[in-house]
C-alpha cells in the first residue's frame, strides 16, 4: 500500500456538464487520501463556472506543463484521447472514468470511483502499455500532437469526389486507394472508426497496425493487418487539391501531394486497468454479444 502523497492530474470534458457530475466524488476520495490535486486550467475554469466542486487547494497547469503519478480522465473515450495527447511521453499512467456512452478506453464507471482510488493506493491494479502511431510529413508540419492512440484518418474534404491515396509499405508499393479515405489504426483503435468501416477487432498488445479504407470505389478492397514495425508511406491526390488528416479526431488540412509517413512511436502510453477487469469481458459487454435484444 502506498503511503506517500500521490499527485493526480485531472482532465475532463468541458462541453457537457453531466460528464463531470462525478468530479465531486473523485475529489472527495482524493482528499481522503491527502492526495495532491492538479487540474488542467481549462477544466478548472469549467468546474468553477459550473459550481460542481470546491477546488481551493488544487493547483492548475497549462498544456503539458505538469508532472503526476496518475492522470485521470473524466468523460468518455474522446476525453481520454485528449488526455493522452497531453501526457505524451511522460509515462504517466492514465485512469479513464467513463461518463460518456461506449467507453472502451475509459472503463471505470462513476459508481466505482471510490474503489478505484482505494485500489490505486493499495497497488491493486495493472498497467497496460498501448502502442501509438507517429505521423510525419514531407512538407507542412501537422499542428498539435503528432501521435495517435486510436487512429490516423486521411479523408476527403469539401467535395463529393473521392481522393487517391498511394500506399507503400517498407518502401514497396501496395496499392492506390480510390476512396473517401483511409484509416490506419492501432489495436486500441480497432474498435473505433475502423470498426464502423468494416475493420476487424484486434486485441490490444497484439503487435500490429490495421489499414481500413473508407467507402472504397472497388469492392475488392479489404482491410489489411500489418506488423507494427512497418513503415507506412501515403501520398494523396485530390480534386480539391487538399485533404484532411485526423489524428485521434484532431483534424488539419494538408495540400495534395503531401507524403505522410506513419510508424510506431518510440514510446508507449500507459493505461490503468483495475484488477478483475479483462478486455474480453469489456468487449462482450460493450458490443452486447450474447444479449437478447428482442
Amino acid at each position: 500500500m502506498s503511503t506517500k502523497p500521490l499527485r493526480f492530474a485531472l482532465f475532463g470534458n468541458v462541453y457537457q456538464r453531466h460528464k463531470s457530475l462525478a468530479i465531486k466524488q473523485l475529489v472527495g476520495c482524493l482528499r481522503k487520501h491527502d492526495a495532491q490535486i492538479l487540474i488542467d486550467e481549462e477544466y478548472y475554469d469549467f468546474l468553477r463556472c459550473s459550481e460542481l466542486v470546491e477546488l481551493d487547494e488544487a493547483q492548475t497547469f497549462i498544456g503539458c506543463g505538469f508532472e503526476a503519478d496518475f492522470a485521470v480522465s473524466m468523460g468518455g473515450d474522446g476525453t481520454l484521447l485528449k488526455t493522452a495527447s497531453r501526457v505524451r511521453n511522460k509515462q504517466i499512467p492514465i485512469v479513464g472514468v467513463n461518463m460518456g456512452r461506449l467507453g472502451f478506453l475509459a472503463d471505470v464507471n462513476a459508481a466505482d470511483i471510490e474503489s478505484m482510488v482505494d485500489g490505486l493506493y493499495r497497488g491493486d491494479y495493472s498497467i497496460e502499455d498501448r502502442v501509438l502511431i507517429h505521423v510525419e510529413t514531407n512538407g507542412e508540419p501537422i499542428e498539435g500532437y503528432e501521435c495517435a492512440l486510436n487512429d490516423v484518418a486521411i479523408l476527403k474534404r469539401d467535395s463529393a469526389s473521392m481522393i487517391s491515396i498511394r500506399a507503400s509499405i517498407n518502401g514497396e508499393y501496395l496499392t492506390t486507394y480510390q476512396a473517401d479515405g483511409l484509416i490506419v489504426s492501432t489495436p486500441t483503435g480497432s474498435t473505433a472508426y475502423s470498426l464502423s468501416n468494416g475493420g476487424p477487432i484486434i486485441v490490444p498488445r497484439t503487435g500490429v497496425l490495421l489499414m481500413t479504407a473508407v467507402a472504397p470505389h472497388s469492392l475488392n478492397v479489404r482491410p489489411i493487418v500489418l506488423p507494427d514495425t512497418a513503415q507506412i508511406e501515403l501520398t494523396v491526390t485530390s480534386r480539391s487539391h487538399t485533404f484532411l488528416v485526423a489524428i485521434d479526431g484532431r483534424s488539419g488540412k494538408l495540400p495534395e501531394g503531401t507524403t505522410l509517413r506513419l510508424s510506431r512511436a518510440p514510446y508507449m502510453l500507459k493505461v490503468v486497468k483495475r484488477s478483475g477487469n479483462s478486455y474480453f469481458s469489456t468487449l462482450r459487454e460493450k458490443m452486447m454479444w450474447g444479449a437478447d435484444v428482442r
